[in-house]
This record gives C-alpha cells, structure tokens and sequence, in this order.
C-alpha cells in the first residue's frame, strides 16, 4: 500500500537545551497514559486540581504524539515566519485592537513593553475551521496537518484536562467540555510563534524582560515544549521560577476564563517571558500553542453548584447582571494587550481595568 506523501518543509534546528543552573518551578507530571484505569484517572484528577489549585501549571506525558510527529510539526511551525515575505505577512495581518482579534500575523514591534521598547515577537495564529480565510501561499499545502493537529490537541488534550478539572471540583465530567465545542462560535488558535533576538539596549531598558507577567485570557493554554528557556512562573511564595524543558511534553496553565468559571478554584497562573540563559541567547525561540477558549457566547460565571464550595467561599469577579461572555473578554483583552495606557503602580506593577476587573501586568 503507497505511504501518503506529505509536501516537504525546511527543518527548523532549535537551540541545544540550556546547560546554565536555573531554578526551576518543582511542576506535577501527569501521565495520560493512566487516563485508561479508575486509578490512574483518580490519581490524574488529584494531580491536576492541585496543580492548577496552588501553582496553575503541570505537564502532561504520553499524549499520543510521538517524537517525530512533533518535529514535524515543529518544522511546519517556523513557515509562516521562514518562508514567507514580509510584504505578504502584512496581506494576512488582522487590525488586531479594532477587531479585538489576534487571527493571522501579528507582527514585531506591535507590543510596547517598557521604556519605549516594543516586542520582536511574532505570532500566526489559525482558528479551527482553517478555511475560514485565506492563508499566506506557504502554508495553504500545510493545512491538513496543521487541522488534524488542533484536532489533536482539541480532543485529546483539552478535552481530557477539561474532563480531569471538572471531576476535581465534582461537578459532572462533561461540564467544561460542553462548552469548548470544536464546531462553535470562537476563536480558540493555534499559535504559531516566534521569539527573535534582541539588542542589548533593548535588553537593558527593559531588564531583560520580554513580555511581563501575566495571564492568559482564556481557559486552558497547551504550550508544547520546546528548549529555549524564557518562561517563567511567579511560584505562590512570590519568586519567579523557570519552567525546565521536557522532550515531547506539554506544558500546561490556566486562564482568565477557567478562573471565572470555576469561581477561582482553578487559578489563571502569573507568567512572564525573559531573556534566555548565557549559552541560549542569539537563537530564536520557536513555540507552538493552542489556546482554548470557550464558546463566544457562554457568560463567564462560576459554577457555584460545586461541591467544594460547601468548604470555601466562591470567588466571584463579576456581578451577576454584568457578566461578560467570553466573546467580550476576549475582545476586551486583547485589543488592550500592549497598546493602551497602563496606570503604573509604585511597586513599578502596571494595571488597567477590563470589564470592571483589574488586570495587571507584572514587573
């Protein structure tokens, strides 16, 4: 039987991992190869409730892909930046603060980050349905793979954390799940993303800072792991840590949206983005993620009928009346994110308030 034939993509060559002694955030490993026994699921239930109870972020192991389908997909990751001209990024790069979209290129430069400095990141961000417009020439031959593997990790990643999340805080398994339906109204992405050098002036303004601490705006965010290190958490004792490189895993952590829905039982987890280590600087840094977000239309309330509101308090962000859907958040957060006037705190902490909640940016 004739093997399917895939198009051919330059290999994209990550950094060596870092031989410099960081201290890394100590992160629960949950293995799905035990989703398939009462205990190992029971064991996976107690991991993630606590994980994303106290530090919002764990790893996950034996999800399903193997090694060299990660490569792949890593190869076909670095496309839309290698292969594609900067004239034609700019045919596929959304009005990201009027459309309160991030859909297609957002390109260098578009972020302020502190003194006057801005971002040499960019990002290519597809939807779901990966039809739903057009995509840069490069690409368009990619975009099977690209959709089975949202699919992938919209059905056997998510879903199961989401199954996980909502029997640690027993509610019935399918509670999160019905409201992150593939075929829905939305904007959950796939990241494609791209971190490139920066200069020393640059490093100095901003004290080797690359985006501040902060959090994600939806519910669950699946960072598959690559080597350069630059992410770091802000651990409950108030210190930032980094997140170590694993081969092949995923690096998981809540958002905005999990902490409203569950009534801040599941915490949206403070990180940040720095300058690599001595012996990873001068390479790029190349992640892929998926951002899931809930259905545009579900309002973001906490589900109070929990059980393990009987012990605690529930934390509510919004009045009733006032809730926000998630289409208004995500609008809201992100046509602010990096272009709006921040009010600066004492403690050199930058806020502004969306939808009557606070959200801060930290230094």
């Amino acid at each position: 039987m004739p093997v399917p034939t895939v198009p051919s993509v330059p290999h994209y060559t990550p950094a060596p991992p870092t031989q410099e002694p960081l201290e890394y955030a100590n992160l629960a490993i949950l293995d799905f190869a035990k989703l398939d026994t009462p205990e190992g699921k029971k064991e996976l239930i107690e991991q993630a409730r606590d994980a994303l109870n106290t530090v919002g972020f764990f790893y996950v192991v034996n999800h399903g892909l193997s090694q060299a389908e990660n490569e792949r997909i890593v190869d076909i990751a670095d496309v839309p930046f290698s292969q594609v001209e900067d004239e034609e990024k700019r045919l596929y790069t959304e009005n990201i603060k009027q459309a309160g979209s991030y859909e297609g290129y957002k390109l260098r430069q578009y972020w302020h980050i502190d003194a006057g400095v801005r971002d040499q990141i960019e990002h290519y961000n597809i939807l779901r349905d990966v039809t739903k417009k057009q995509h840069p020439k490069a690409l368009r031959p990619l975009l099977p793979e690209i959709e089975a593997f949202s699919k992938f990790n919209h059905y056997e990643v998510l879903h199961p954390i989401l199954r996980l999340l909502a029997l640690g805080m027993e509610l019935p398994e399918d509670t999160f799940v019905k409201s992150h339906n593939w075929s829905a109204v939305g904007e959950t992405w796939l990241r494609m993303m791209k971190y490139y050098p920066r200069s020393e002036d640059d490093e100095t303004k901003t004290k080797n800072v690359w985006l501040k601490g902060h959090t994600d705006l939806g519910s669950i965010t699946i960072l598959w792991s690559q080597p350069v290190a630059a992410l770091q958490i802000l651990s409950p004792d108030g210190k930032w840590r980094w997140v170590k490189h694993i081969d092949n895993a995923l690096v998981v952590n809540a958002g905005d949206s999990m902490e409203f829905l569950s009534g801040g039982f599941y915490k949206a987890t403070i990180h940040r983005v720095v300058q690599p280590p001595a012996d990873q600087r001068g390479y790029t840094r190349l992640g892929l993620f998926y951002f899931a977000m809930p259905d545009d239309d579900l309002k973001l309330n906490p589900h109070v009928e929990s059980p393990v509101f009987q012990e605690r308090a529930v934390k509510r962000r919004f009045d009733e009346e006032n809730t926000p859907t998630m289409e208004m958040w995500r609008r809201g957060r992100i046509s602010a994110y990096g272009q709006s006037q921040l009010q600066k705190k004492a403690n050199g902490d930058e806020q502004q308030v969306i939808h009557g909640i606070v959200v801060t940016h930290f230094n």
